[in-house]
């Protein structure tokens, strides 16, 4: 039987965990977070799971402290796995396991190395995304490929969306390619990083909307900053403007400057490109906001933005 040490949260942590353990490695210690209270927890926990099959369990602020390496290396593990771990392991930790080091990653290496890959993908329109497994290494999601598996990003899929086919992808991969990982006969392919790019982290702060984009960027980067991400939001006077869902309407001519405007009672956003986007959810300072109640506030069916 081979033993392996987990670094794991979210809900790829999960799934992951679950196929280790169906394929029958001894997972011999969990690493994962503690949930950060000021956070919205959406996805499932890590910890639970591996209290329900009796594994030992730690929570460290940092990962690459002399105490984390000591029970690590007391598990003597195989291989060290990393399924949306958010801290990265460094060399110390990365030597211990004999049979390797691996991370699997929510995008299609070397597309989208770095921070929350899924959010990006969905912001900068793109069509496919998927997940990766992959050796790891001091440098962020730089090693070696073991397998990965693309999904469909559809043209109204929210980052949420895209997040669950993602999890899906990455059991079968995980599934898919763990009896070979485990015998040393899976081949691995070593990524050329001049096909794609590296992203960082986004705050709540960098989801402000500006109305001079085309109507498609403000689609796409609502739908990848909508619930249960703290969403797209702007400033209209002293009220803030948090817009959670947009639909495609056809094109009209084009205009001198982007308005919302209540039409065939609808909320309907005027692109500066000429194109239209029906607000499908919206809040004003945190109470809802749709066709009748934008005439409520401010008196109006148009108002111009800036």
């Amino acid at each position: 039987m081979h033993t392996a040490v987990v670094f794991a949260y979210h809900n790829v942590g999960v799934r992951c965990l679950a196929t280790l353990l169906a394929r029958g490695v001894h997972v011999a210690l969990v690493v994962t977070h503690r949930d950060n209270p000021s956070e919205t927890i959406w996805f499932d926990s890590v910890a639970e799971l591996a209290s329900r099959h009796g594994i030992a369990v730690i929570t460290p602020d940092d990962p690459n402290t002399p105490e984390v390496i000591a029970a690590v290396s007391a598990a003597q593990p195989d291989f060290l796995f990393s399924f949306y771990y958010r801290h990265m392991l460094k060399a110390p930790l990365l030597a211990i396991a004999p049979r390797g080091a691996y991370n699997m990653h929510g995008s299609l290496l070397p597309q989208y190395r770095g921070r929350v890959p899924v959010n990006w993908a969905v912001l900068r329109g793109e069509t496919e995304t998927g997940a990766t497994l992959h050796v790891m290494n001091e440098k962020p999601d730089n090693g070696a490929i073991v397998d990965q598996q693309a999904v469909p990003i559809l043209p109204d899929d929210t980052a949420h969306e895209v997040f669950g086919k993602v999890t899906v992808a990455a059991e079968q991969v995980l599934w898919r390619c763990l009896p070979a990982l485990l015998s040393g006969t899976h081949p691995l392919t070593v990524q050329d990083l001049s096909l794609g790019g590296y992203f960082g982290g986004r705050k709540p702060e960098d989801g402000r909307l500006d109305w001079s984009w085309p109507a498609r960027r403000i689609h796409d980067f609502v739908r990848a900053l909508s619930k249960p991400y703290p969403g797209a939001f702007a400033d209209i006077g002293s009220k803030r403007l948090v817009v959670w869902r947009t639909w495609r309407l056809p094109d009209t001519a084009p205009i001198a400057a982007s308005h919302l405007a209540v039409q065939d009672g609808m909320l309907v956003l005027h692109c500066a490109d000429g194109s239209r986007l029906r607000v499908l959810e919206a809040e004003l300072d945190g109470a809802m906001l749709d066709a009748e109640t934008f005439a409520r506030h401010f008196g109006a069916t148009h108002l111009a933005l800036s």
